[in-house]
């Protein structure tokens, strides 16, 4: 067994009552939450997601927040979304103005605006976007890997599975407002939106690279408090980059001081090498790890075989390639349930989740997917829940039970697809892949 139960003693806290967080087990749960936040709101309202889509859902939100708007003037409400992605429209889909024609219709159509910021991580959406969680309206945190479409909200008859959590606690609400602001907006790399005119990328080139050399060196900022015995300790940890990420040393730290058990939700499988070894020492040490993906199908990218092909398509197939292989080469774990590998796949629904469960008495709460392009380029934040007087293991297994009602175990490898047995375009793009040896780049950027 490890000794090293107090490894995040060195961590500052807030303290929180544990009745003040609260877990929401769909998608409608959390599209009505947000809505009616919106509506009640009386102080602040600042949204941080990759993106705010010109649909449906996307127009909901913006609606309601323009409309508590003009009803409450001097309500302070800022969104933060990529700039890249903000500009761009979907992958694979036909050349369009992006999300920003929405942003500026909305503040053209009303007298009170509200700014919609777009935050460029890198100079090409390739090597870094905004990753960033959080919607923060009053005193309360709503947090999520969702960003705010049709398939996040659930809005039609179909959803994007993720995880959702609220948590009231001004402490923790005033520590990512401040960051938001002073980390974010107010640098000049950053710009509205809504605005009628935008730079270039080209244009704001060096204050990208700054922004960036900016947030490398940032933090959340809060008074340290000791959690109680009715309470529980929470930490809003961020991080960018390969060196000196927090957050990246908080997700080691958590499988490295793993007792009991690991549970582990990814929507792309594709470990950087430091999780993969963590895990795989976990196990040799006697931990239970628990890994949940999801199934090719339910991958975001996923075109089903009688539509057109198109490259962004092979993305499922080579993230079932790295899970078929990690499989086989923990066959023996498996079958002595060391570890379990479970594919999550409900109908033509899709899996975002992401996150870790430790022991039962940790759990971090992120949008960071764990794989290579979250550990090196985006910009990522977590929430890191230490519940050393057990307040929340009730809700902790509940969610887990809504996770795995619809996944399947794998039981070996074989259950996964060959190459050899895929659609005839996945295998062409597949072996060229490999055969100008571009998968070792890609594997770093995916």
């Amino acid at each position: 067994m490890m000794s090293n139960r107090n490894s995040f003693s060195h961590l500052p806290t807030i303290a929180m009552n544990s009745e003040n967080f609260e877990t929401l087990y769909s998608a409608k749960n959390f599209r009505t939450k947000i809505i009616e936040a919106i509506q009640k709101a009386d102080n602040r309202i600042y949204l941080v997601a990759l993106y705010l889509e010109d649909d449906e859902a996307g127009r909901k939100i913006l609606s309601e927040l323009y409309t508590t708007k003009q009803k409450k003037p001097g309500l302070d409400i800022n969104i933060c979304v990529d700039w890249h992605r903000a500009q761009r429209g979907l992958i694979g889909e036909k050349v369009s103005e992006g999300n920003i024609a929405m942003y500026k219709s909305f503040a053209n159509e009303n007298i009170h605006k509200i700014p919609v910021y777009g935050v460029p991580v890198r100079a090409k959406e390739v090597f870094g976007v905004l990753h960033l969680k959080g919607f923060i309206i009053d005193d309360q945190v709503i947090y999520s890997g969702a960003s705010l479409n049709n398939m996040y909200l659930n809005y039609h008859h179909r959803y994007r599975f993720d995880r959702y959590h609220v948590f009231k606690c001004r402490e923790l609400a005033e520590s990512m407002v401040q960051f938001v602001r002073q980390a974010i907006i107010e640098h000049p790399a950053v710009n509205d939106l809504t605005c009628s005119v935008q730079p270039t990328t080209k244009e704001i080139k060096v204050d990208i690279r700054q922004l960036r050399a900016s947030l490398a060196k940032s933090s959340y900022h809060f008074i340290s408090k000791k959690a109680g015995p009715k309470q529980i300790a929470i930490t809003p940890i961020v991080g960018i980059g390969k060196r000196r990420n927090k957050l990246n040393q908080s997700i080691i730290q958590l499988i490295t001081q793993a007792e009991n058990e690991i549970f582990i939700c990814t929507p792309y499988f594709n470990f950087p090498r430091n999780i993969e070894k963590k895990v795989k020492i976990a196990i040799q040490r006697g931990v239970k790890v628990t890994i949940v993906i999801g199934d090719k199908t339910a991958n975001d990218f996923y075109i089903s075989p009688e539509k057109k092909f198109k490259a962004i398509g092979g993305l499922p197939y080579l993230y079932e390639v790295n899970l078929r292989q990690f499989a086989k080469t923990n066959e023996t774990n498996i079958a002595n349930c060391k570890l379990s590998i479970n594919l999550w796949k409900h109908g033509n629904n899709s899996f975002h989740l992401k996150g870790i469960w430790v022991d039962k008495r940790y759990m971090l709460i992120t949008g960071h997917n764990l794989n290579p392009r979250a550990w090196k380029l985006d910009l990522e934040n977590a929430i890191l829940i230490q519940d050393c007087f057990q307040h929340l293991t009730s809700q902790f297994n509940k969610e887990v039970n809504n996770i795995l009602q619809h996944t399947q175990a794998i039981r070996t490898y074989r259950q996964l697809e060959k190459v050899e047995n895929y659609p005839t375009d996945v295998q062409k793009l597949i072996r060229k892949i490999t055969r100008v040896k571009v998968d070792r780049v890609l594997k770093q950027i995916l």
